[in-house]
């Protein structure tokens, strides 16, 4: 049996160029004394202490006019209208499915808020609720909007777009919400060959890029042929990249994931994991988006 071993080597020092984008940031961790001045209104991750403001979660300082608030670096889900969010039917009700999208509540997805096969538009009947597991059943991983949220903070979901819908073949990578980057649009084709769909919700599918679209299905047909080895190898590679970036901070999006995709294009898919060789790609990709952003 092959054993691959590696012998320990000193750390390289990391450039100031890289912690540049933290300077201007007021991190605090829970406790930190925010400000004394009774001025300011106390927000969410705050709480007054002998008239002092003081952070009740870990991360950073945002203020908009007298509001102050601590948005956690680690945290649940909390979704906005518009959010583009990728989840699992967890439960089949009445006129609904419950959908887990990473946010403290399950997601709603009502029977009237998806398109019906064909694309037809009219009320929905006692037949359409009954089959209703003919279009979704548990464990279906589905790509929806936010369309509302809830006065308990639960979302509700709708996918009457045909980009919106039943997910087929492909890799479901989970990571922390705060790092996927707010964009007009979260669909990728990548020129690598396979295409992302980046959920706000920390959710990241990876998928061949389909050749055309079938409309009449509504958004339900998925293709179960045979993924060509070729782009297989591209979806792992893109998976242990995505890995790579959130291991180490790194806000994802369409050109950080295509960066990092080409910067470890010389080494092996499962060496990308090896923290030597992800540290080395992730530094190449920081400097590519550090010179792009100019």
């Amino acid at each position: 049996m092959a054993v691959d071993m590696r012998l320990p080597t000193v750390r390289k020092q990391l450039t100031d160029s890289l912690f540049s984008g933290t300077e201007g940031k007021h991190l605090v961790v829970p406790g930190d004394v925010i400000t004394s001045d009774t001025g300011f209104m106390r927000g969410h991750g705050t709480y007054m202490d002998e008239e002092k403001l003081t952070a009740s979660v870990a991360g950073e300082v945002e203020r908009v006019n007298k509001l102050i608030c601590v948005r956690p670096l680690k945290t649940r889900f909390n979704g906005e209208v518009g959010d583009v969010v990728v989840g699992r039917i967890t439960e089949v009700q009445q006129k609904r499915w419950k959908v887990e999208t990473n946010s403290r509540l399950d997601s709603v997805l009502l029977l009237s808020s998806v398109n019906l096969p064909g694309g037809e538009l009219r009320r929905r009947s006692a037949e359409d609720e009954l089959t209703m597991r003919h279009y979704l059943q548990e464990g279906d991983l589905i790509s929806a909007e936010v369309q509302s949220v809830f006065s308990d903070g639960a979302l509700s979901l709708h996918t009457r777009s045909l980009k919106y819908g039943k997910l087929g073949q492909g890799v479901l990578v989970q990571v922390s919400p705060s790092l996927v980057k707010r964009q007009k649009t979260h669909f990728h084709n990548l020129t690598c060959g396979a295409s992302i769909i980046l959920g706000n919700n920390g959710y990241v599918w990876l998928y061949p890029t389909p050749g055309h679209q079938d409309e009449e299905a509504g958004g339900y047909y998925t293709s179960m042929e045979p993924v060509p080895l070729s782009d297989r190898e591209v979806i792992s590679r893109l998976r242990n990249c995505l890995l790579a970036l959130a291991a180490h901070k790194v806000l994802l999006y369409d050109t950080s994931v295509l960066y990092c995709y080409e910067s470890s294009l010389s080494h092996q898919i499962k060496d990308i994991l090896k923290p030597e060789i992800m540290e080395e790609i992730v530094m190449e990709t920081r400097q590519r988006l550090e010179v792009q952003e100019g």
